[in-house]
Formats: structure tokens, sequence, C-alpha cells
């Protein structure tokens, strides 16, 4: 088996580079800040390829990542209070994948860029909630996320908003999120699988993509320490500006010589 018989019957060579290295750097920027990779990915990727197939491609290469951290937050999670939250996520993944199966792709493609220029500026801004903890809110918030999960992958900057605010220690709250988002994840295969958006074609694309996006993880962890967080973060950020901004439909013309 070669790689080329891994890409999808749609997707060219030059497309397939450049998703792996719309992936190297999304890895990177995840492995050495903690975020911004579906942030960077989703709207870059979703200007090559479909959304639909990216979505569910990073969807196959992040559950696999992530997998290996949950036994660890299933220990140290506050999981009465995760569950609240997750029972949001479950009403919220499946409506937000019905969009992505409904709306036409340029569609979907503005409303990621909306969305991800949004959540942007709630990382920008700094803000956590450090109100009191309400069932109601709990749920919202999980709600949110999940929707923004179901339909574009980008459901982090609400939940590390909520939880990162609360009066409870690091690693209890980094447990929650890690544990919300490995329930979230399989919400999605689920969702996914049955509305028919996992395909043979995104599980062997991923075979190809997982691994550089897995090596962007472990080059971005190996510069944590050696160069400034908070210059890297500035980096992060304006990666994802830029984007937002390559990834909006209306640029298509421009950036193909149209």
């Amino acid at each position: 088996m070669t790689s080329l018989t891994l890409l999808p019957s749609d997707i060219s060579t030059s497309i397939a580079l450049a998703i792996c290295a719309i992936a190297f750097v999304s890895g990177t920027a995840r492995g050495f800040s903690g975020f911004g990779s579906a942030l960077i990915f989703m709207p870059l990727a979703s200007s090559v390829a479909g959304p639909r197939l990216v979505a569910a491609l990073l969807l196959i290469i992040d559950f696999v990542a992530a997998a290996p951290l949950l036994p660890n937050a299933w220990t140290h999670a506050d999981r009465k209070a995760t569950t609240v939250i997750v029972a949001g996520a479950l009403v919220g993944v499946p409506i937000g994948t019905y969009f992505l199966t409904v709306l036409e792709p340029v569609t979907t493609r503005w409303i990621i860029s909306c969305f991800v220029a949004a959540l942007l500026a709630l990382l920008l801004s700094g803000w956590r909630y450090h109100g009191k903890d309400h069932a109601a809110l709990s749920v919202g918030v999980g709600g949110l996320s999940g929707f923004c999960s179901g339909l574009a992958q980008t459901g982090g900057p609400p939940i590390v908003a909520y939880w990162l605010g609360r009066p409870i220690s690091s690693v209890i709250s980094r447990a929650n999120i890690v544990l919300f988002f490995g329930a979230s994840d399989f919400f999605s295969l689920i969702s996914y699988w049955f509305t028919g958006l996992i395909t043979i074609e995104s599980i062997k694309f991923s075979l190809i993509v997982g691994p550089v996006y897995g090596i962007g993880v472990w080059f971005g962890a190996s510069l944590f320490g050696k160069a400034s967080e908070q210059v890297f973060r500035a980096i992060c950020y304006a990666l994802i500006a830029a984007a937002v901004i390559v990834g909006l439909p209306a640029l298509d013309g421009i950036l193909r010589g149209g």
C-alpha cells in the first residue's frame, strides 16, 4: 500500500501536502501552548478541501491523540461536575453535526470563519467565568461547546473560559477539560458515523495526516521552555487570525488569482 492509495478520491497530492503542512503548524501550536490546533486547522484546511472531510479528519486525529490522557483525567476530574456539562454536549454535538451535513460547504466555511474569529476574540480577552456554578449554565456551556465541536471541531474556548475560571485546582480543571472532550469526541464519533461523515476514505487519510500532526505536537512540546511563552502565544493568535482571513470564502478569487 502506498501513500497515494490512502488519499480520498477528490484530494490531489498537492492538496494533501497542503493539509499535512497545516496539520504540522496546528500541531506545533497545540504542543507548545496547549491550544489553537482546531482554530488554525479548520479555517485553513476547509479552504482547500471540503469542511465535512476536514472536520471528520480532525476528529479522528484528535480522538486518537487524546485517548491516552483519559485514564489520568478520570482519576483527577470532578466527575459529577463533568457529567453535568457533558449532558449539554450530548445535545449540542448532534445539532452541530446536523448543520454540518445539510449546509452548503461555502456556507459552512463562512460559519467556521465567524466562529473561529469569535473564539479568538474570547481567547484574546483573557475572560474567565468567575461566577457561581449553576447546573443550567454548565449544561448551556456544554451545549455550546458541543455544537461548535459537532459543526467544526472548535469547542475548546468556551469550556476553557468556563472551567479555568472556577475556584478549583488547576489539576482538577485540566482533568475536567480532558474528560469532557473525551466524552464530546465520543459523541461526535457516533454522530459523524451515523450521518456518514466518517468514511473509510477519511480514516485512511488520517493515517497520513495524523503522524504529521503528531510530529508537530512533539516539535511544539520540545520548544516549551526554550522560547518565550508570551511570544509563542502571540504567534499562535496571529496564526489563528491569519487562518480566519485565508479561510474566508470571499477571498477565493483573489487567492487563486481569479
